[in-house]
């Protein structure tokens, strides 16, 4: 099979699988549908493409792309495998599979022993692909034709009269590394020295008057010495540069100094002592921390279905808000955050719509209430997993000044999910109970995405082995055994082996107090939490009745029948006389003042209790005035003078207007139905097996249609062929491969009066969005925009 003369024939020619992969491993490129191969190349030929492609490869596989770039920029359009493992400084069974990568990632084409980058792909590299600067052509062929004839002589070249000659001609001697040391044999130690500093990178150096004439003969400081042989080069009136063949002929020939194909090592920080942890302990300690977060994502969902905060109107989650959420859970402000933002990114609370927009909870999370806990832990940990959200940037300022709040679009970070889970999955490859350093872990992430990890990683790190901890995905440093099986199985099931099963009853203690020892089923553990509150958390959980806690109770239309009733259910001991006491006597204050609405009023039948409250100092705000001896009008609203008389220790009820007692359960608010929120990826979604394969079956349709009609043109006339529309795309990527291949294609293009044309050119160069070709018509040499072309086609 002859080689192909472009990454479309490279494509054409890869089998079904080979094309698949390439789809499913860039999936930018399967949508919107490519009509042929052709297209396929032209789209993935494009900048934006190609970066994403180039931004995901391991430190070995873009350390293996930067020295075939090297070696195309120094030699020649192609290289052949042998001098590209040469370039590694590596055995060729280590830079084969990197290679091979690269070849099905579409960022390297063509066969073993003429191997091209694509030309996006070493723009996107830079001027410097591993370290190395400009090559000798470049580096010299800005000086005079005379300049270059006294180089050569300087070195001893015979001149051949041609100034390209000349530079061929030091070229070549000054990138043979036995000729390259023959001439530095005589290079004083400071020119030495001068060398070795430029010839790992940067090749570049600082120097005033750089691009001075000198000669061998003039040559008086270890500069002027480098300068007149070739071995540095100006750039520009106050650089030099080392020339990028003399810095690999430095080098030993190579262009690598050595390929970093085995990732850092993960070793436990001196601190850590989790190496020595046994996985028992910590799965236990992951799974407690992990069925703690199910409890304070579901006290969330309480506390905003009662009172939603509201939306800010730049949008997210206010400071005083965050605070109150942050003592309502007990957690401080950096965890109040990261909770919000996983409940919102597992969908369970979002923005309401309504004019005074709040945060509530959504529809969705009265179905994830009604899950277990390791199914609640479940979708929580796959939620975080997939975020793009990073709640640890919250309190900081953005570019502004302003400082981000929670539940911002702000916070969206496109490498934060890939760090995740490359931090995940490096502590998922050490033994069972194992745990690794901060440090470690950010090495083995910027080896794995040397260009995606930005300055951002190693705070995303930190951040992900914080909230790993928080949500029990870690357990006392290591990752736990459902942590390992969120990356590939069933993380519930594996949760559930490590959870204590839920119990019904509770101790009631005569200190009035209740011990749950261990996690409550949820019908127990909503009742109990409405008639008492928690006094302390750990292997056991201990609630405190309190006057107040039992009037909460009262206040949703429980009598004390009814609290008594289910402590003698729920318990296994008998109720204690003394909290029998406190129910009754709750009960029975329960109602003695009645709030109504005037603006508002306070009643009584108890006089000494009314009076009691006109006198009291603290009900002073309410400015209440006597109407009656049990009659009492505030300035004041209902609400107001509720929590007032609360504070007070008093045990008001509301009363509506036939007096009777107003009972009110607290209201459940939720939004209407939200979509879960999509993390910000950058990327389109991956496509799916039938997709792909529609794609790869289009690309051979269109690739048959294609050579159909090119073969009806060649039959049907000599002339110029009737091109078909070619968006800007496909046109560069087409005269980039005619320019690489050295083919005449036929262009349609629009003149200066907006008439189109075809017209027989033969490019010569492509760089940005203009195309420099010769016209076979004229002869002459027509640089045009690529925007006036309409069509491009093989002559």
């Amino acid at each position: 099979m002859p080689a192909p003369r472009s990454l479309a024939d490279d494509l054409r020619s890869r089998d079904d699988d080979a094309l698949a992969d390439l789809l499913v491993s860039r999936p930018d490129l399967a949508a919107p549908v490519p009509g042929d191969t052709a297209s396929l190349a032209a789209r993935a030929s494009t900048r934006v493409s190609t970066q994403r492609a180039v931004d995901r490869l391991t430190t070995p596989q873009l350390q293996v792309l930067e020295a075939l770039v090297a070696l195309v920029g120094s030699a020649s359009e192609v290289v052949a495998l042998p001098a590209l493992v040469r370039a590694c400084g590596a055995p060729r069974a280590r830079v084969l599979p990197h290679l091979r990568r690269l070849q099905a990632l579409a960022l390297v084409w063509g066969p073993d022993a003429a191997l091209r980058p694509v030309r996006t792909a070493a723009d996107l590299l830079g001027p410097t692909p591993a370290g190395l600067g400009a090559t000798l052509r470049e580096a010299l062929g800005t000086r005079s034709p005379a300049r270059v004839r006294e180089l050569a002589e300087d070195l001893g070249l015979p001149s051949a009269g041609d100034p390209v000659a000349d530079l061929d001609a030091v070229a070549a001697l000054l990138s043979d590394p036995e000729r390259l040391r023959d001439v530095l044999d005589g290079a004083p130690p400071a020119s030495r020295d001068l060398l070795d500093r430029l010839t790992w990178g940067p090749p570049t150096g600082a120097v005033a008057g750089a691009d001075r004439a000198v000669r061998t003969a003039d040559a008086t400081s270890p500069l002027e010495w480098l300068l007149a042989r070739g071995l540095l080069a100006a750039a520009g009136p106050g650089h030099v540069v080392l020339p990028r063949e003399v810095a690999v002929a430095l080098r030993g020939g190579a262009v690598l100094a050595g390929l970093e194909d085995e990732p850092p090592p993960l070793t436990a920080s001196s601190s850590s002592t989790s190496a020595a942890r046994r996985p028992s302990l910590v799965d236990g300690a992951a799974a407690g921390q992990a069925a703690e977060a199910v409890r304070l994502v579901e006290s969330l969902l309480t506390t905003w279905s009662a009172a939603p905060p509201p939306v800010l109107r730049a949008g997210g989650l206010g400071v005083r808000e965050l605070k109150r959420l942050g003592d309502r859970l007990e957690v401080d402000g950096e965890q109040a955050a990261f909770w919000a933002e996983l409940a919102r990114a597992a969908g369970l609370v979002g923005d309401d719509g309504e004019a005074d927009a709040a945060w509530a909870p959504t529809p969705a999370s009265d179905d994830w209430l009604a899950l277990g806990v390791p199914q609640r832990w479940a979708e929580l940990a796959l939620a975080w997993l997939r975020t793009s959200r990073v709640p640890g940037l919250v309190g900081e300022k953005d570019a502004r000044g302003t400082a981000r709040t929670a539940l911002s679009d702000d916070l969206d970070r496109t490498s934060a999910a890939p760090v995740r889970r490359m931090v995940l999955e490096a502590l998922a490859t050490l033994e069972p109970g194992t745990g690794a350093s901060e440090a470690a872990l950010l090495e083995r992430v910027r080896w794995l995405a040397p260009r995606r990890s930005g300055a951002l990683a190693p705070r995303l790190v930190a951040w992900a082995l914080r909230e790993g901890a928080w949500l029990g995905v870690l357990g006392l440093g290591a990752l736990a055994a459902h942590g390992r099986a969120l990356l590939e199985t069933d993380p519930a099931g594996v949760l559930a082996e490590h959870l204590p099963e839920p119990v019904e009853q509770v101790l009631l203690q005569a200190d009035l107090t209740a011990v749950a020892p261990g996690p409550l089923v949820r019908e127990v553990a909503l009742e109990l939490g409405l008639v008492a509150d928690v006094d302390s958390r750990g292997g056991a959980t201990v609630y405190r009745f309190t006057p107040s806690s039992v009037r909460r109770a009262m206040d949703v239309g429980r009598s004390a029948e009814d609290v008594l009733a289910f402590l003698r259910r729920a318990s296994a001991t008998p109720v204690p006389q003394a909290l029998e006491v406190l129910v009754r006597d709750v009960a029975r204050r329960h109602g003695r003042l009645r709030v109504g609405v005037a603006s508002s009023y306070l009643r009584s039948d108890d006089e000494a209790a009314l009076a009691e409250v006109l006198t009291a100092r603290a009900a002073a705000p309410l400015r209440l005035r006597r109407l009656a001896p049990t009659v009492a009008a505030a300035q004041a609203d209902p609400a107001t003078v509720l929590e007032v008389l609360r504070a007070m220790g008093l045990a008001p009820a509301v009363e509506g207007g036939d007096g009777d007692v107003v009972l009110r359960a607290p209201s459940a608010r939720r939004t209407p139905p939200r979509q879960v929120p999509r993390p910000v990826t950058g990327d389109p979604p991956a496509p799916g097996p039938g997709q792909v394969d529609a794609v790869v079956a289009g690309l051979r349709s269109g690739d048959t249609e294609a050579v159909r009609r090119a073969e009806a043109e060649a039959d049907g006339r000599g002339g110029p062929p009737e091109l078909t529309a070619t968006d800007p795309a496909s046109a560069l990527a087409a005269l980039r491969d005619a320019a690489s291949a050295g083919r005449a294609v036929w262009v349609g293009m629009s003149d200066a009066a907006g008439r189109l044309t075809v017209r027989q050119l033969s490019p010569v160069a492509v760089d940005g969005g203009l195309v420099t070709a010769l016209d076979a018509e004229s002869g002459q040499v027509r640089t045009m925009s690529v925007h006036r072309i309409s069509g491009v086609a093989l002559a």
